[in-house]
């Protein structure tokens, strides 16, 4: 679901090769539809919701697991956003989860790296809407990722608003943009690669034009896109400007897509630009790919989820007292077990994420961790994470102790219910940051009714925690969201 274009694509793999089945693109312009206030407007909701009714036709009969929903930068800065979402997922009847840059940029290479292999290092470049993502990799894996909000839509809305083509707004755009990415400069010098390529729609379009007009067999050079800007300009408009090869969904944003790839061009030495064969779309088909087959393994042999690599390094990064959060994860996860009955293997792999990571404020102060522990997952970059599940080890990290009313909203959400209770109760059977015996609480669940049994032996070993479960048990009451009892 990206700023200008929504695009479904269906897709089959065999033993690791690409099938496209079907793939459908509506140019929704979302991204225009940001009003001043960051709001999207009613018209541009109605946009896209009547485009996922089209695309949920045409994906009848797919289970959850075989369905990934993804949305780019307009989602990411809509202030309204978790309003749409909510009609959005019913429009298509699968969750939509919004994506950071970074993550974007990590799938568009996914994508590119599998469709179009080579061994030398190479900048892949992704022109979209409201955003640019470069990326730096070599072979299959990302080196360097980064996602800057500048796109087509929101630069040629700013500086092309009436559709007019001046020297003056070329010039303002291409400053403008120059200065978004100006940053980048020293990430993406020369030196690091030794093949640019350019995905998905802004370049594709400005290829196709360079094609038609028999300017090059598709290669994007500076030259190239001085020829498309001078076209531009003489024309004077958009509505005047005729070019070989140019889509009138695109039209209402080349002024800006030229600007950006004059910019990049330019900016960065890139003497010649090749359009790839991949983009984002491709890329999270491989991921979840990826992921069914740590679900699928018929040999019950583990495999590698990058958001576990993500996990890790997060706690390196903050100093996480690996013990301690081992302790609590394996505790959560037997209470979780008991609590649900054939827990879903991704509630499951959210809670131990939580678990091993519920502790990651104490970087900032051990007072109110579990708050620092909340924003700083809400808002971290992590490699193979949306923003909606950081979102969700944020509110299990936030939920960790203290008043439950902070989560009231969240309550009715069983699923985050139960990991909540399993990782609250993991918490405190490992207070006292030693090792523990994690079959000594043993819960029977009957609805939103859960019992706890307490062996009379291990009462009278551990007074302080059976205090801290009685107001526990005090706590969930108060809420109302369940009751925990004492058998």
């Amino acid at each position: 679901m990206g700023s200008n274009s929504f695009r479904l694509e269906i897709a089959q793999m065999q033993a690791g090769q690409y099938k496209r089945l079907v793939y459908l693109k509506e140019t929704v312009r979302l991204g225009a539809g940001l009003d001043a206030d960051g709001m999207l407007t009613e018209a541009a909701m109605l946009r896209g919701l009547d485009c996922l009714r089209r695309f949920a036709l045409r994906m009848d009969g797919f289970a959850p697991a075989q369905v990934r929903a993804v949305a780019t930068q307009t989602l990411r800065e809509a202030r309204n956003r978790n309003a749409f979402l909510a009609l959005a997922q019913e429009a298509l009847g699968f969750p939509i989860e919004v994506i950071s840059g970074r993550e974007e940029a990590r799938l568009i290479f996914a994508g590119v790296a599998r469709l179009q292999p080579a061994k030398p290092p190479r900048l892949v470049i992704d022109i979209g809407g409201r955003s640019t993502e470069m990326i730096l990799g070599q072979g299959l894996k990302p080196v360097t990722t980064e996602s800057f909000q500048v796109g087509s839509v929101s630069l040629s809305m700013r500086f092309f608003p009436d559709g007019l083509f001046t020297p003056g707004a070329f010039r303002a755009a291409q400053v403008a943009a120059g200065a978004e990415l100006e940053e980048a400069l020293t990430l993406f010098k020369p030196a690091l690669w030794q093949q640019a390529l350019g995905s998905s729609g802004t370049v594709g379009a400005v290829s196709q034009i360079l094609v038609g007009s028999g300017i090059s067999d598709g290669r994007i050079t500076p030259a190239g896109l001085r020829w498309c800007i001078e076209q531009c300009i003489a024309a004077g408009s958009v509505d005047q400007l005729k070019l070989p090869g140019l889509r009138d969904d695109r039209r209402a944003v080349v002024g800006g897509g030229l600007c950006i790839l004059y910019t990049l061009l330019t900016q960065f030495g890139i003497e010649e630009l090749l359009p790839a064969k991949g983009a984002l779309r491709q890329g999270v088909i491989f991921d979840l790919d990826e992921r069914l087959a740590i679900e699928t393994a018929a040999d019950g042999s583990a495999q590698a989820d990058m958001r576990d690599a993500s996990v890790a390094a997060l706690q390196q990064r903050f100093g996480v007292d690996l013990l301690q959060a081992n302790r609590v994860q394996e505790v959560a996860l037997k209470i979780h077990k008991q609590l649900v009955t054939k827990p879903p293997r991704e509630r499951q792999r959210e809670l131990a994420w939580a678990a091993a990571l519920h502790e990651i404020g104490m970087m900032v102060s051990h007072h109110d961790h579990h708050r620092h522990s909340a924003y700083l997952l809400a808002h971290v970059d992590a490699a193979g994470f949306s923003q909606n599940q950081l979102k969700r080890l944020g509110n299990l990290a936030l939920g960790q102790r203290g008043s439950l009313r902070k989560l009231e909203s969240q309550m009715a959400d069983d699923g985050l219910l139960w990991q909540l209770l399993s990782l609250r109760l993991a918490v405190i059977k490992c207070h006292a940051r030693g090792a523990v015996d994690a079959k000594a609480l043993k819960l029977n669940r009957q609805g939103h009714k859960v019992l706890l049994t307490l062996p009379k032996a291990w009462v009278s070993a551990n007074p302080r925690t059976q205090f801290l479960l009685q107001e526990e048990a005090a706590a969930w009451t108060r809420s109302g969201a369940m009751e925990l009892g004492f058998d």
